[in-house]
């Protein structure tokens, strides 16, 4: 566990993973890991060195990938930075006014405990933290 935070991933919203797909394969040739679902979406991570990128396709139209497609439209959903403490760092959010999305860690992808904060609070960027 790093004691510096680093970006873990970041996550992009599309409205067809196998589409997207095509050019991390075919123009960067980079293999992605299998898909898993969580929140109501389907996630293939494509390793980027000591990061990687989250494909965010939505599995259900009332999940929170589906209402991002569907008022924004494809591109970044959030950034997710890996951190060697989420418990610490939530709380330093919560004691410096930042709003939480998440008040206690729950699992994601890959049974990472996880937590966002609220992009209104953060300069408009959903942040997702890990350990």
């Amino acid at each position: 566990m790093p004691d510096t935070p680093r970006i873990a991933h970041i996550g992009i919203a599309v409205h067809d993973i196998g589409e997207a797909l095509t050019f991390y394969r075919d123009v960067l040739g980079l293999a992605p890991h299998p898909a898993e679902t969580a929140d109501g979406a389907t996630i293939v991570s494509i390793p980027f060195g000591d990061s990687e990128v989250e494909l965010l396709e939505p599995r259900l139209p009332d999940s929170p990938i589906a209402k991002f497609l569907e008022r924004r439209g494809p591109g970044i959903h959030h950034v997710c930075y890996r951190v060697a403490d989420l418990d610490a760092a939530l709380q330093q959010a919560r004691d410096a006014g930042y709003r939480l999305v998440d008040e206690v860690p729950r699992t994601g992808a890959g049974g990472c405990r996880i937590a966002f904060l609220h992009p209104k609070s953060t300069a408009g960027i959903l942040i997702e933290l890990t350990e």
